[in-house]
């Protein structure tokens, strides 16, 4: 019993000596966590954006260029180029006037008959161009249209301007009419009406009509099937039919063509370009 008591008393003795060193050493039993790191400074950077400089606008003119008011020409009619002033470092392009026509060609347009007497219609377009002298780059340049009315005899019986480009292009042109030498009868010998456009410019593209096409009948006029006047019964017009040539016919008219000459290719490839081209393609 006393060995008993003797080994309770040193356990108990140790377990006090213990709590008294574990006091004494500042020992923590709980879980502390260590301690934060204190966060870096985060620089803050401001940017101003800041617009280009403007560029200043060019000063207006101080008076406006003057243009001389023409007669609008129609729509689905080619213009000459138009008139530009040359620029002081090149000299001012200019075109020669063509000859007149020659006895042998007058003498085959007094004869042809077919496209409403189109050599004749041509030759005296090149009559009237060849006595207006030379063409030169600038404001006289310019194109005139007229409506042409002559006797069966050759003389001119109505000189009408359709419309112009340049007043010195019709001036010189009326002055050429009025000075034209006796005319062959015409083809038909009938009064010629039609309408011829003159260009006095250095660069016109006027050349002789090519024949090939003459032979064939002339396409159908087209017509509104759907016009109506308000009043008739509506009904859709049938087409007109394409006119048919006899093949004998077609082989006699054939030989009496003349031979296309390679200026007059040139103009009709040159006349097709400056309709249907654009400087944009490069066409």
């Amino acid at each position: 019993m006393s060995r008993d008591k003797n080994f309770f008393a040193l356990f108990l003795t140790l377990a006090l000596h213990a709590g008294l060193w574990l006091l004494m050493s500042e020992f923590r039993f709980k879980y502390n966590s260590p301690p934060e790191v204190p966060k870096t400074a985060e620089n803050i950077v401001f940017l101003e954006l800041i617009p280009p400089p403007r560029r200043p606008l060019p000063e207006p003119p101080s008076a406006p260029p003057t243009t001389t008011p023409i007669t609008a020409p129609p729509p689905d009619t080619p213009l000459a180029t138009p008139a530009t002033s040359p620029s002081p470092d090149r000299p001012r392009a200019s075109m020669a006037a063509p000859p007149p026509p020659t006895t042998e060609e007058w003498s085959f347009a007094a004869n042809y008959t077919k496209k409403n007497s189109k050599s004749y219609r041509y030759s005296w377009g090149q009559q009237v161009r060849s006595m207006m002298g030379t063409a030169v780059e600038g404001p006289d340049q310019g194109v005139v249209r007229f409506r042409i009315e002559i006797a069966p005899d050759g003389s001119l019986t109505q000189l009408q301007t359709l419309w112009t480009t340049s007043a010195k292009a019709e001036q010189l042109a009326r002055q050429a009419i009025q000075n034209m030498p006796p005319l062959p009868p015409t083809p038909t010998g009938k009064p010629l009406i039609f309408d011829k456009t003159i260009t006095f410019s250095p660069f016109a593209n006027d050349g002789p009509p090519l024949y090939r096409d003459d032979c064939l009948p002339d396409p159908p006029v087209f017509r509104n099937p759907f016009a109506w006047d308000g009043k008739s019964p509506q009904m859709v017009a049938a087409p007109t039919p394409t006119a048919k040539l006899d093949p004998q016919a077609l082989a006699d008219c054939l030989r009496q063509l003349p031979q296309d000459s390679v200026e007059a290719e040139s103009a009709s490839d040159q006349r097709l370009m400056d309709q249907w081209g654009s400087s944009k393609t490069g066409r």
